[in-house]
């Protein structure tokens, strides 16, 4: 399953994009962070949610988040959209907000 912004999931609200979940965890402060070493069995866990219309922790919320973002920016650099200073500026800046 790949995962994106537009990935859509039962959040405790109802039916909800990944994207609009960050939203309302960041409106709210409920936002985290996540350990790097981490990240990958988070997702891992995001994503069997997901199937299975479970819903997630945010701490795989935001697992999922750094991995969707991560992924659209190096999609970005493949397609020639954005340098490959960019690419690794934003990399590094999403590494600093939601890894610890």
């Amino acid at each position: 399953m790949k995962i994106t912004l537009d990935t859509r999931f039962n959040g405790s609200l109802g039916p909800v994009t990944l994207r609009e979940a960050v939203q309302r965890l960041r409106a709210r402060d409920l936002a985290c962070t996540v350990a790097a070493d981490a990240v990958e069995s988070k997702v891992s866990v995001f994503a069997d949610c997901v199937e299975r219309g479970f819903t997630p922790l945010r701490s795989e919320i935001m697992a999922a988040f750094y991995v969707a973002e991560r992924d659209a920016t190096t999609e970005a650099f493949d397609r020639g959209l954005i340098t490959r200073s960019e690419l690794e500026s934003r990399h590094a800046a999403l590494a600093r907000q939601l890894l610890a």
